[in-house]
């Protein structure tokens, strides 16, 4: 894939997952932001942009077993994915994290003020998160799953309650923005993860946990905002 000044992020990262970890290490957000270009995550990012073109061009040759191509997947599977192997993981990590927040809380937080806020922040994300999997469970994966078997079956799709695909991305995308928000929050407070000298072992299990909850979420998001939805806009105008 050529890649240019006018590429758009989220759309390098659905065509090649290897290019994540060269956005990664330059703090840009390819999930929630992923629309758009080199030339102006470059221009915020203060980043010469030839310089992160060849980190990508290199990332893309790179040999990386575990990549998937998600891109190829049937939309049928790709939400079928995200909800068995994405929102199990929020649903069972949660209460996990919640636990060793509090405690980190309770016992640090006089020292460390930034983890009182850290919990909070959790915690207003992990209610949300869970209320928004609930939504994409009941109302838009259905959805996505039915035009797939319609196409297959060839029949034609009932018109939905809420008038078009659309309408729940666009609310589903801008649940991922306030997510994406909250977590680049906890990530400054943290220190991106890093635990201060002091720090006691479950103090330091709680920011690695943390860590993983934040990675998972960038895939996560990404699939659905980059890949998942994009497919199913398209796939309703066709049907």
């Amino acid at each position: 894939m050529n890649i240019i000044n006018e590429s758009i992020v989220g759309d390098l990262v659905a065509q090649d997952y290897r290019t994540a970890s060269v956005f990664k290490s330059h703090g840009i957000d390819f999930c929630c932001k992923g629309n758009r270009s080199i030339e102006e995550v470059c221009e915020k990012e203060n980043i010469d942009s030839e310089i992160l073109i060849n980190e990508l061009i290199t990332a893309q040759h790179s040999v990386d077993s575990s990549s998937n191509d998600y891109q190829s997947w049937d939309l049928d599977l790709l939400a079928d994915y995200i909800e068995k192997k994405h929102h199990r993981y929020v649903q069972k990590t949660i209460p996990e994290l919640r636990a060793y927040l509090h405690k980190v809380a309770k016992v640090h937080g006089q020292r460390h003020p930034e983890l009182i806020e850290i919990e909070n922040l959790f915690n207003d994300s992990s209610h949300e998160l869970l209320n928004h999997m609930q939504k994409e469970e009941r109302i838009l994966f259905p959805y996505i799953k039915q035009m797939v078997e319609k196409e297959n079956i060839q029949e034609k799709l009932p018109k939905p309650h809420f008038g078009t695909v659309q309408n729940p991305i666009q609310m589903m995308k801008h649940e991922h923005e306030n997510e994406g928000d909250r977590f680049r929050r906890i990530s400054e407070l943290s220190n991106n993860y890093n635990p201060p000298m002091d720090a006691c072992t479950t103090y330091r299990v709680a920011f690695s946990l943390l860590k993983e909850f934040e990675e998972d979420l960038h895939l996560h998001i990404h699939l659905e905002n980059n890949i998942l939805f994009p497919g199913a806009i398209v796939k309703e105008k066709s049907l």
